[in-house]
Formats: structure tokens, sequence, C-alpha cells
């Protein structure tokens, strides 16, 4: 065999595969049809954090005056903006290509395909490996009647791409994607609407933390229809025009420049020659895994990331690679954490574990314990007025069940509560350790207090 792995798809969870592999020995390679790094981070989570980075600005420019300072009406600069963005890209990948030549992971360039259960081939060569891992990924689903164009109709790739700022935005999902880039142009100066079908965003999200994100952006201008789709578009002199119809069958025509299609991603499963060879593909292109070793239904073929299953995050993903390049290599190896999610909007919402409505379905009888960002004295001195910590937890063992937030941080403070999920840390636990003061964390401790009605800042009111 030319290889003792082959990972294909050098995203964040490819690459991490590959790495782990490598430094356990295994001689790998890593197959990548297009940019090292994978969606995330050339046209996903990175650049868009670095344009939500460029929003936050902008907005504590302008909001700035209220705390005394004044720095005139900003000006934005786009090429400038474009160029910075793809220069962390740059980095970024650039990192990862210099990890592979560091552990000694060959780089094949090309787009992989089984030959047969132990051959891939790789643009016009053949490689050989013992075991493989599938890592390719998933990419943008597009609806009827609004298939994308680059132009009027684009994906999450095409709203990175800010050659100029509509005047009118429109975002079709209400999930992170949509709200994220929502946020974004919203900033840069667009008119926004978000269409989400679901009655509320973020509909996986706990109701309270969907409700909290909801208030602060429509209070940020951004016009939010729940409950509504968009059934059609055309193209007219002074646009694009967008019929909506809402639950009970009310239609509106909404008139904009640009939408942003954002109703999820489909997995990458078919096309690589993986059923032929006796890998389980379903319908939607998920590679069916058996285990938490990540192995497919032919033991030395790995599935891991948006390729294997939901979420699609790309966290998870580096720790599914882990777990299947350990196992790969005869270690001891398993995936079982809990997977905190973060939409990075400002505020921001973070969640990890389940959402009170989850906890209920299961069967327990819920602890809950809430605290307002707007009683909290770091978060005043950030000048923020809204957001939340909301605690569920399980009333017979007062076990920490989910942690949901919205304010500042929110990404950052999550890991706290993971942790604390992961350790079977209880309400009282959160409660009686000390948290620096003043910060944004205390909220966590605050709202861990109010569970058992022990707030010293708000009211011990519990339901």
């Amino acid at each position: 065999m030319d290889y003792d792995l082959i990972v294909i798809g050098s995203g964040p969870g490819g690459y991490h595969a590959a790495l782990r592999a490598a430094q356990l020995g295994l001689k790998t390679a890593c197959v990548e049809k297009g940019a090292v790094g994978g969606v995330c981070l050339n046209t996903g989570c990175i650049p868009t954090k670095a344009l939500l980075h460029v929003a936050a600005e902008l907005r504590g420019a302008a909001h700035a005056s209220e705390f005394g300072v004044s720095f005139g009406a900003p000006k934005l600069d786009l090429e400038t903006m474009n160029g910075w963005k793809d220069s962390v890209v740059q980095k970024m990948t650039g990192g990862v290509k210099m990890l592979f030549k560091g552990n000694k992971v060959d780089l094949l360039e090309g787009e992989g395909r089984f030959v047969d259960a132990h051959t891939l081939q790789v643009g016009d060569k053949k490689v050989t490996a013992e075991r493989f891992i599938v890592a390719t990924g998933s990419r943008p689903i597009q609806i009827p009647g609004f298939e994308f164009d680059g132009e009027r109709i684009i994906d999450s790739t095409g709203a990175l791409k800010v050659t100029k700022v509509p005047k009118r935005f429109m975002a079709i999902g209400g999930s992170a994607i949509g709200l994220e880039f929502s946020d974004v142009y919203s900033a840069l100066g667009s008119e926004v609407t978000v269409v989400e079908m679901m009655d509320r965003i973020v509909p996986v999200g706990d109701a309270d933390a969907s409700k909290e994100l909801h208030k602060a952006l429509e209070k940020k201008g951004i016009s939010i229809r729940t409950a509504t789709k968009a059934v059609s578009q055309k193209k007219t002199s002074k646009g694009t025009e967008v019929v909506l119809e809402d639950a009970k069958g009310k239609k509106e025509t909404v008139t904009v420049d640009t939408i942003l299609v954002a109703v999820g991603r489909s997995p990458n499963g078919k096309g690589l020659g993986l059923e032929e060879i006796g890998v389980e593909v379903d319908d939607r292109g998920f590679v069916k895994v058996v285990n938490d070793h990540m192995q497919t239904t032919v033991d030395h073929i790995y599935a891991i990331g948006d390729v294997a299953r939901a979420p699609l995050l790309a966290h998870k993903a580096m720790k599914e690679g882990l777990a299947a390049a350990e196992h790969a290599a005869g270690k001891p190896s398993g995936y079982d954490t809990v997977v905190p999610a973060v939409i990075y909007t400002s505020p921001e919402l973070a969640s990890v574990g389940m959402t009170e409505q989850e906890a209920k379905d299961a069967g327990y009888s819920v602890r809950i314990g809430k605290f307002p960002l707007s009683a909290s004295g770091r978060a005043t001195t950030l000048g923020v007025d809204s957001g939340m910590v909301k605690l569920v937890g399980d009333e017979k063992t007062d076990l920490l069940l989910g942690f949901h937030m919205v304010g500042p941080g929110a990404g950052d403070i999550v890991s706290e509560a993971a942790l604390a999920i992961e350790m079977g840390a209880t309400l009282e636990d959160i409660a009686l350790t000390q948290h620096a003061h003043p910060t944004l964390a205390e909220a966590v401790m605050e709202a861990a207090e109010h569970a058992h009605g022990h707030a010293i800042h708000i009211a011990n009111r519990r339901r």
C-alpha cells in the first residue's frame, strides 16, 4: 500500500484527522480538490467572522458618541475590507499547509474517487491505502425558483464577495448563516429582511434564547418575518420582487436587490464511488456511520463531519476526525461529547446541551435559572442592555442539562457550560464556583443561584 491512511478532504475534520494520524505514526496523505482548509477556512467560518468583526467595529464607531467619543461618520473601503478578510483566510490556510509539511502529511491535489475498496483515483493517478477517512463536507442547499446565479441570488460563498453593498438585502433562512450575513449587511448599510418558514428564528434552539435574539436584531433595524415562506421571485426594473406567504396564506411582495438563500447544507457523500464498494450512503448524501469510532459499513473506511451526520459544525468534525484517526491507528477512541453551537451575530447566541422543551420531552422535571444581562455590571459598562443566560437543570439530581446565552462573548462562555455538562456538574456546583467580578461569565453563576432561589441581583422567581 502507498499509505497507511488517506483522508479525503482537508476541512477542519479532515486536516485534524490527517495530523493526528501522522502524529500516531501512520504514513498519511490528505486529498483535496479545492483549497486547503475546506469550506470553513476559505468560504465559511473564518471569513464570515472577519466580516462580522468589521460589522461590530462599524457599529461601535457609530455608537461611540454615547460614551463621549466621536469619530465622525465611518467611511467604508470595500477593497481594503475584502483584502483584509482574504489575508485572514490566507494566514489560516497557510498554517494548515505548514502543519502538513511539519508532520509529513502528503497533500494530494485533485478529486478523489474510489476505484476499489483500497484504491483511490486522484486526478490521473491511483493511490492505495489500508484505511480511509471520508471528510468531504457539504454544500449549500438550493430551493426551487431561487437557484443561485451569483448576482441577484447567492449562497454563503457569494455573500462573502462584497463588491458592493446592496440597498436591500434578504436572507431566506433564519438560522446561523442567514442571521450572521444579515447582521453583516445591516451594519454595512443594507435594509435587511430575514424570512424564516418556522414560527421563530433559530428553530432548533431554546425558545427563550430565540426570542431574545429576535428582539436584539429587530432593535438594530433588521426586519424578521417568521412563519413565512418565499414562494417566488422575478427580476424587474426596480430589483427582484419576492412573493412571501405567511402561515394564514396571506401574500406580500417585497422588492430587494440581493437574496441570500441560507436554508441549510447538503452532505457531499455522492459521487465518491462509496456505494460501489459497499459503503452505505443515504438519499440525502449522508455516509452512514455505525459507531463512535466513525466507522462506516465497510470497517476500514471512516466518515466524519458534515458528510457523516448532523450537526454540521466545524468543531464537531474536528473531534470526530481525531476519534477516527486514533481508531485507525489502533488506539482507544470514541466520540460521545456534547456539542456547543454558536451564532456569531451581535449579540451572539450560544448553547450546549438540552433546550427546556427537549428536557421536558425526555421526561425530566426541569429546574430553570435565568439571569438578564441588564442586571450585569460588566454588561452595563459595555453598553449592553439586553441578553440573558438560561440554565436548564434536572429537578431531581440538580445536574446541568443545558445552557443558553444571548449576549457578547456567549461563544466563549459556552465552553464553561460544556465542561460542566461533561463533568456532571450540578447547578449548585456552578453557583458555588467563584466567578471573577465584574465579568459577563458571572451571569452563569447568577443564573445558577436563581435556579435555587438564591439570586442576589434579581428577584428570585422560579417557574
